[in-house]
């Protein structure tokens, strides 16, 4: 069964989220002027806007809002940030973490616990295993999971698509030969920014379309050194290094919102991107399906490989600060405020349970296919974005892949440095 939305998500604001289980007061955090203070990376114009719900959604519950942005792609300037405010003991009420640093946190007994509000909106039985195992430590609740983010996606310029007789492809040389036919027309084949992590999220790509999803669990998951050093693995370089043929030169360095502004302008057909992408295109008024087309990199519509934004709460001895962070987690865990927040983001909700129809056509599809992958065990995590392995195996990978896109350097070679790396950031 479904959980319908009660309301539209205009309305959805006004949802009473009123933490009457947990003995809340909500009043007095306007008599008190309590607000609390929210570190993220949100900062592009889709990401500032779905933010915004939360900000919005808090100001209905009297709470105040101090926002706490880093800039950066992948939070890796907001971790700096937050391990220098945590360290000189002036920690912030939350922040927005991926997988392994919610668990680094709650390692180091930093985390306020969330039983309480996910025991009373039933958090067990509708967020899938896999964010669970992220979003929980040692059995206990430390995180509010706001989405999924699936990052094997590909965004494309319809008006280029149909100038070109481009047909969606479903296989990797169809996929190849449309990049192709978009070059030769004048085109920047694939859209793409210069910058580690978006090196990776490509690459992972690369590697779930060339191997399937038992290689990329055993690879980049398991971090076998048979897989990584493997056959499979030098025909992901190989494959990696016909991809990197149709960036332009100028993508070293380029944001990820640039590079998704590149398709939007019509000046690229594809980017291989996280569907946080989604939410530009959203932002500048396109429609999906009629502007834009969605749809997995082909060689991967089996799997979907996934980062989900937590909000954690850091542990507090002020009543008020965690009244207010039972409150935010318990909005963000809401059914309604799950649906709103994805409209704008471009993600799909975290929980499983909810009816996709307010979505639009890529969300509804994504959606499914997040239930279907939960279902049959490949929602498999990013290792781009903090999913798949911890930071020391990820910025090894990165290390790794930036060196290869940035050279000449031949895939047998790749292959056995990748499997070095990796061996010497998890000895």
């Amino acid at each position: 069964m479904y959980a319908k939305m009660t309301r539209t998500p205009l309305e959805w604001l006004r949802y009473a989220v009123l933490p009457l289980a947990l003995g809340v007061a909500v009043g007095a955090h306007a008599q008190d002027g309590g607000e609390v203070e929210v570190l993220n990376w949100w900062t592009s114009g889709g990401e500032a806007k779905a933010l915004g719900a939360l900000k919005d959604g808090l100001a209905e519950e009297n709470i105040g809002w101090r926002n706490m942005p880093v800039a950066g792609g992948a939070g890796t300037n907001a971790m700096a940030v937050l391990r220098s405010r945590i360290t000189s003991g002036n920690p912030p009420t939350a922040a927005q973490v991926l997988g392994y640093d919610a668990r680094d946190w709650a390692e180091r007994d930093a985390l306020a616990n969330l039983d309480e509000v996910a025991q009373s909106e039933g958090w067990d039985d509708v967020f899938p295993a896999a964010i669970q195992a992220f979003a929980k430590y040692d059995g206990h609740w430390i995180s509010a999971p706001f989405e999924v983010h699936s990052t094997n996606w590909v965004w494309a310029n319809k008006a280029i698509m149909d100038e070109l007789g481009i047909e969606q492809p479903e296989s990797w040389d169809a996929f190849i030969a449309s990049l192709e036919t978009a070059q030769e027309a004048g085109y920047t084949g694939l859209a793409y920014g210069g910058q580690s992590w978006q090196d990776t999220t490509v690459f992972e790509n690369v590697v779930l379309a060339t191997g399937g999803a038992d290689f990329y669990r055993s690879s980049l998951i398991d971090l076998d050194p048979e897989a990584l050093d493997s056959d499979t693995m030098i025909e992901t370089f190989d494959n990696f290094r016909e991809l990197l043929a149709f960036k332009d030169d100028n993508s070293p360095g380029r944001d990820w919102n640039l590079a998704t502004a590149m398709v939007i302008n019509g000046d690229a057909l594809y980017q291989i991107m996280g569907d946080w992408a989604k939410g530009e295109f959203i932002n500048a008024g396109l429609q999906a399906d009629e502007d834009f087309m969605c749809f997995r990199t082909p060689g991967t519509q089996d799997a979907v490989t996934f980062n989900s934004d937590l909000m954690i709460m850091f542990d507090t001895g002020n009543a008020q600060q965690q009244q207010m962070q039972h409150t935010m987690a318990r909005i963000i865990g809401s059914p309604d405020f799950q649906i709103a927040f994805s409209q704008i983001k471009g993600s799909v909700p975290a929980r499983t349970d909810l009816d996709a129809g307010p979505l639009d056509a890529c969300a509804q599809r994504g959606y499914a296919q997040v239930q279907s992958a939960a279902e049959h065990d490949t929602l498999m995590g990013s290792l781009a974005h903090g999913y798949a392995a911890p930071a020391s195996v990820k910025n090894a990978v990165f290390d790794i892949v930036a060196s290869f896109v940035n050279s000449d350097m031949p895939s047998d070679v790749a292959a056995e440095q990748l499997a070095m790396a990796i061996r010497g950031a998890t000895s």
